[in-house]
């Protein structure tokens, strides 16, 4: 159980290292930028001819500052898409997705509930029972202040559910949302509870947060203690600013009389101070919320970066290097520590209780010592220079800093290293080799030892019809290309010949399509699963072609029969007479209606998915055929499922190979699960534009649904109005 835990952790962690990578940047870019437009310190320092508003390097700084801080604005959203995008195992793209509409969905229904409980009036404003800094826009939204453990939470329920669901095969009338599809769709609902959840919950760690406050001011150095801790403490969650905004801008961290004026806060204290000639000395009972940060941020951490750097793998130094430098950096220079703490936070856990004890200690030492610097932003080398040096060190005390910091230096380095090796924790660039590598060695050995692929396929836990297109495609090693559209599997082979459709019809296709080095293999909707399922069993297949076990004149009149039996088909259907009309069916275009067997794809000429009509368009507008729910639009908008009132399920598809179009030429009117009446439209498409980057125009009308004993007949051939009766399904039943 240890184990485990230990491992889940350490993925966790690994998954922070796409949002951190670019801590470090918008680091600076907030700092620098925060630090000289400070309209204090411009006026201190008579820079405002230079830096001053309407200068160009004001102007240029303003900018900067908000390119840093739209990233630390929005970090809650960034680490929920990180998050589920590093934890998730597969199709990482649509975890991505999940997560950010999952956020914003969280959200909303939190803001729904405190707009029901009266916590935000009609007017938007917040209601004065509120506790002061615990609601917050979130990204435009007002919500709860659950900083950057609001998008942790996101992000790891949905790696969790897109983990849990997204092979999931769904009943056939449904089998369009199953697989990848279904992740966004659970993820939704499951946040909707979620955000229910959390209104009630949050508040009281809100509120604790707050009563925290309390130990701090009336117990000197030991209170400075606790608050430096809590407030460390506090990083993960990202509720570090609702626990000490409170002691540098409120009454909360004390009251002085300066200039003959009270001021409340132990920032606003310091800057009254800053602008006061008669300061003989800043205060530290004031300062002693912010200035230990220099300490543990210019000198500290950058020991344990350092420490982290040298227990790294000789093959990872390089790149451990990069990252820790450009973290120690970020520390250093503008008091970012985010970087350089989610770094070994969630891998080595001891490492930031370690932290959060030497960063709580920095702030009673800087407070015990008279330290008194102040800052605009945090403890980096930049407020340590503008409020501290520049101001000398009898305000300040700041050469104190030095020799405490390089103690810290030593400390963190020391600590840090003997931890790291002593527990062989698993900081950045002591991680293990994945476990895709040596699945892979594994099936290679079995591949060397003759093992068949169905055998290593079985101990792997791999799908059988995975291993069989496969086999059926000429192996591995013969494919260079797997995707798929709304029904078929599109794969790309390097030798056309090794393909052998007598494995492939053992999957249960509808049908296959042979065109050159192009293989169609239609199974329907539910074609995304066996893709994803294909994907999984191809990294670690050998890497071999196969050879059916069947001469090719044989394959090629087992072809030649099948064609047969496929023609003596058709031609017993068009000669059937008889049967009940069952429905009267609309044509949903304007144009030349005719036959399916017309159409120009083979798939749906041999009907191969469903019975149905075509219609050559005269105009580019699909409209819905009767009053009917849209069970889907294709991502390419080339295609659109219907399910009408009483049960028939259409396909309507736009164009031959237009899925290959991307999109292009193509208008979406109606979205999944939209309703829609008679006449509503459903698609628009650029005649012209098709017919000169497609195979075909041609709009083809498939009927999903059809029981056994029924079919389509074609009740009006030739010219057809949008809406007209077209077609009829007639049942022999």
């Amino acid at each position: 159980m240890k184990d485990k835990i230990f491992g889940v952790l350490q993925r966790v962690g690994r998954s922070f290292m796409l949002p951190i990578a670019i801590l470090p940047v918008a680091g600076l870019l907030l700092g620098i930028g925060s630090s000289f437009t400070n309209a204090t310190m411009i006026e201190t320092y008579g820079l405002e001819s230079i830096l001053g508003e309407g200068t160009i390097l004001n102007a240029l700084l303003t900018i900067m500052s908000s390119a840093g801080n739209v990233i630390f604005d929005n970090l809650p959203l960034i680490f929920a898409v990180g998050v589920a995008i590093g934890m998730a195992k597969k199709e990482k793209e649509v975890a991505a997705l999940a997560a950010m509409i999952s956020f914003f969905v969280m959200h909303i229904c939190i803001n729904a509930m405190l707009e029901i409980q009266g916590d935000i009036l009609a007017d938007g404003t917040i209601a004065e029972h509120v506790l002061d800094g615990t609601i917050t826009s979130v990204c435009g939204i007002q919500s709860l202040q659950m900083g950057v453990f609001g998008g942790i939470v996101v992000g790891l329920g949905v790696a969790a559910l897109h983990n849990r669901f997204y092979k999931i095969q769904l009943p056939n009338a449904l089998s369009f949302f199953g697989g990848s599809r279904f992740v966004p769709i659970i993820s939704t609902i499951t946040y909707v509870g979620v955000g229910i959840l959390m209104y009630f919950v949050w508040p009281y760690v809100q509120e604790g947060i707050y009563a925290l406050g309390g130990l701090v001011t009336g117990t000197g150095y030991f209170g400075t203690l606790i608050f430096g801790i809590i407030k460390r403490a506090l990083i993960p969650f990202g509720l570090h600013h609702v626990f000490y905004l409170p002691f540098w801008q409120t009454a909360v961290g004390g009251t002085m009389e300066v200039a003959g004026q009270l001021v409340q806060g132990g920032q606003n204290i310091f800057f009254a101070q800053l602008a006061d000639p008669n300061t003989v000395h800043f205060s530290a009972d004031a300062t002693r919320y912010f200035s230990g940060e220099f300490i543990f941020m210019i000198f500290g951490l950058p020991g344990a970066a350092l420490a982290m750097y040298r227990c790294a793998r000789p093959e990872k130094k390089k790149q451990a290097g990069g990252l820790l430098l450009s973290a120690a950096l970020a520390s250093m220079m503008t008091g970012i520590t985010e970087p350089i703490e989610f770094s070994f936070l969630f891998v080595a856990p001891m490492l930031f209780v370690v932290q959060v004890i030497l960063a709580g200690a920095a702030y009673m030492i800087a407070h015990i010592l008279n330290i008194a610097v102040g800052l605009t932003f945090s403890g980096g080398f930049l407020d340590l220079l503008l409020f501290g040096i520049l101001q000398g060190n009898d305000k300040t005390s700041w050469l104190l800093i030095i020799p405490v910091g390089v103690i810290y230096f030593l400390l963190y380095y020391f600590i840090f290293k003997f931890l790291i090796q002593k527990f062989n924790l698993k900081t950045p660039g002591r991680e293990e080799d994945d476990e895709e590598t040596k699945l892979f060695t594994k099936a290679d050995y079995r591949a060397k030892q003759g093992a068949t692929a169905a055998g290593a396929a079985s101990q792997a836990g791999d799908d059988e019809k995975s291993i069989l297109i496969t086999q059926g495609l000429g192996g591995k090693k013969n494919i260079s290309d797997v995707d798929c559209c709304a029904t078929r599997l599109r794969c790309t082979v390097v030798k056309p010949e090794l393909v052998s459709e007598s494995i492939l019809k053992a999957t249960s296709p509808s049908g296959i399509i042979r065109k050159g080095q192009g293989i169609q293999i239609i199974y329907g909707p539910s074609v995304a699963v066996i893709k994803s399922n294909l994907e999984d069993y191809l990294e670690t297949a050998p890497n071999e072609e196969y050879i059916a076990d069947e001469a090719p004149e044989e394959n090629a009149a087992q072809i030649r029969t099948a064609d047969k039996e496929d023609g003596t088909k058709k031609e017993t259907e068009d000669t059937h007479t008889g049967g009940k009309v069952k429905k009267v069916l609309c044509s949903p275009v304007l144009g030349e209606a005719a036959e399916i067997t017309e159409a120009s794809d083979e798939a749906f000429a041999g009907k191969m998915m469903g019975d149905g009509y075509i219609v050559r368009p005269e105009e580019g507008m699909v409209y819905a055929p009767e009053d009917a729910t849209v069970s889907f639009v294709f991502p390419s908008k080339h295609a659109v499922g219907l399910l009408s009132d009483d049960g028939v399920e259409y396909l309507i598809h736009i164009g031959v190979d237009t899925v290959n179009l991307n999109g292009e030429g193509f208008e979406a009117f109606v979205k999944d699960g939209d309703r829609v009446k008679k006449g509503d439209k459903l698609i628009g498409f650029d005649i012209k534009y098709i017919k000169e980057h497609a195979k075909s125009d041609e709009c083809i009308i498939v009927f999903t649904s059809l029981q056994e004993g029924e079919e389509i007949r074609l009740a009006k051939a030739g010219a057809v109005n949008a809406l007209d009766e077209a077609a009829e399904i007639i049942t022999f039943n």
